[in-house]
């Protein structure tokens, strides 16, 4: 009896073993990509072309930092982003948030069919539709500017907007809304004071989903923008490149310097993120 748990819990313990490992490797893999790019863009170009390439640095610099923060397009398309990206994500979950409401309450034929199509939007390859956009956008006016980048990214980002809110506005229960009516909300006022705060997890978790979507986004973005004034960073990034050089020191701090917002916005929510994708997924 006394091998049997000992057997038991060596079997345990091995388990535990390889798991840490595997882990270890999981985000040495993950990591890699990521600290490769940061090491390029804190050497010299001599030790960027070195080969075989070192994997140490000594001493770091900031040059190619410097060039690219001396660069006043590149200033620019991080305004850009972030207006591209802001607006996107304003829209998507103003008009993503009545949708997704009135999804989860109301009754009515082929829902489970409303919901696929919506979700089977989000993907739809998007190259098949760039050729009678951009007609369409140079016949009323939309291009280079930042709308025909919006308005796309709201089309692509808003059905999964809408497809995880509705898991969060199923589970709170219509108690509440009822009892705001009998106080004298109205059902806006009710879904708004009431319904839109409990789903906060849920609304946090697919603000930064279609923010970090419409901040990595590149493909609209360097169809319809031809200049600096609306390029987001995406589009700007490559502009590093020349003819007859490419600058991958300075392509590699720009990379660093556009990841840097998205990782300190889910630093900073990651616990309502969490939250939001677990109760999504258990709940929904």
């Amino acid at each position: 009896m006394a091998s049997a748990t000992a057997t038991g819990g060596s079997k345990s313990n091995l388990n535990v073993i390889l798991f840490y490992v595997f882990l270890f490797l999981f985000v040495l893999v993950s990591l890699f990509p990521l600290l490769w790019v940061f090491k390029m863009s804190i050497v010299t170009k001599a030790d960027l072309f070195q080969s075989p390439a070192t994997t140490l640095v000594a001493p770091p610099i900031s040059d190619n930092y410097g060039t690219i923060f001396s660069n006043p397009d590149f200033r620019r398309a991080l305004v850009n982003s972030t207006i591209i990206a802001g607006v996107t994500t304003v829209i998507c979950l103003f008009f993503g948030a009545i949708c997704a409401y009135a999804i989860a309450r109301l009754r009515f034929r082929f829902k489970s069919t409303v919901m696929t199509t919506i979700l089977a939007i989000s993907f739809f390859p998007a190259v098949a539709i760039i050729a009678p956009l951009f007609v369409l956008f140079s016949n009323v006016g939309l291009i280079n500017t930042y709308w025909s980048v919006i308005i796309t990214d709201v089309v692509f980002a808003l059905p999964l907007t809408i497809w995880i809110l509705v898991a969060f506005f199923k589970e709170l229960p219509k108690d509440l809304e009822e009892a705001a009516k009998v106080d004298g909300a109205t059902t806006v006022q009710a879904f708004r004071k009431v319904i839109v705060p409990l789903a906060a997890p849920g609304v946090f978790t697919t603000a930064i989903l279609t923010f970090i979507f419409a901040w990595n986004e590149f493909l609209f973005a360097n169809t319809f923008l031809f200049d600096a004034t609306t390029q987001p960073v995406t589009v700007a990034i490559p502009n590093f490149a020349t003819v007859y050089t490419v600058d991958y020191g300075a392509q590699s701090a720009a990379a660093v310097v556009v990841t840097i917002p998205l990782v300190i916005l889910v630093l900073l929510f990651q616990r309502r993120i969490v939250s939001g994708l677990t109760a999504g997924a258990v709940k929904g």
